[in-house]
């Protein structure tokens, strides 16, 4: 590989540029559609966060079968995925995975919006009891996670590189952020897998005890001088788990 220097000289033109040009940013009632970032403006609006981390993913990992470490990966990341993604409209703004955790963000300008997020995050909780069941029938290893949920104005800029087809969205603000970090406490020690900030679990729960008046018993809550006050619970889709532990068969 025969590295050619890095031209700083030139490159600082262009960094002038950037720092030059960014000069606009609308504060919108819901994130635009991709197209309309460009790498001179910026979007502020509310955005809804949720992050599935995998528990003890080191032991996972430094297993001796290389087929099975993917089939565990695969059936954890495959089916979040797509609950996460179903029927999300225009709302999702970025899905993927680092490393062994899978997370989304979307717009969220309702109290609805942030009861539709929940939602998913109760699925995704049930579904882990579905594939520990198949993991376990297939003689794997079953696996834990933790499911972080939050919410809060955020920055959204596009950046990278123009034309070089390298680019993102970055994420600034308490949403994304403090949504991976209470994934890293859901279903450890005594804390349940769903894990949500205050301001995320305030605005949901309204939603949710118009059809649920007594949802507020599904929660608890905790406080750390990282965190601060969050709420957690182990949530499940009845009629979905019913399924599971009645065999899963048609």
């Amino acid at each position: 590989m025969d590295f050619k220097n890095y031209d700083y000289k030139e490159r600082k033109k262009k960094v002038e540029e950037i720092l030059d040009n960014t000069d606009t940013v609308n504060e919108v009632d819901r994130f635009p559609r991709d197209d309309d970032f460009t790498y001179t403006n910026g979007y502020k609006a509310w955005a809804g966060a949720i992050f599935v981390d995998l528990r003890d993913s080191t032991t996972l990992f430094s297993g001796s079968n290389d087929v099975d470490i993917a089939k565990v990966i695969r059936g954890f990341t495959s089916e979040i995925i797509e609950i996460l993604k179903k029927d999300t409209d225009n709302d999702l703004k970025e899905i993927g995975i680092r490393g062994d955790c899978v997370y989304a963000v979307y717009s969220t300008p309702t109290k609805s919006d942030l009861y539709d997020i929940a939602i998913r995050s109760f699925y995704i909780n049930t579904y882990m009891k579905m594939l520990n069941k198949l993991l376990t029938h297939r003689g794997l290893s079953t696996i834990k996670a933790g499911i972080g949920l939050a919410t809060q104005k955020t920055l959204a800029v596009k950046a990278g590189r123009k034309s070089s087809g390298i680019n993102n969205l970055v994420w600034i603000g308490e949403s994304v952020a403090k949504a991976s970090k209470l994934s890293d406490l859901g279903n450890k020690d005594s804390t349940e897998p769903i894990v949500m900030s205050r301001t995320f679990y305030d605005n949901y729960i309204t939603v949710q005890k118009e059809s649920s008046p007594t949802a507020e018993k599904w929660w608890t809550s905790g406080e750390s001088d990282k965190y601060g006050k969050y709420y957690h619970g182990n949530v499940i889709i009845g009629s979905f788990n019913k399924w599971i532990e009645d065999g899963m068969n048609e």
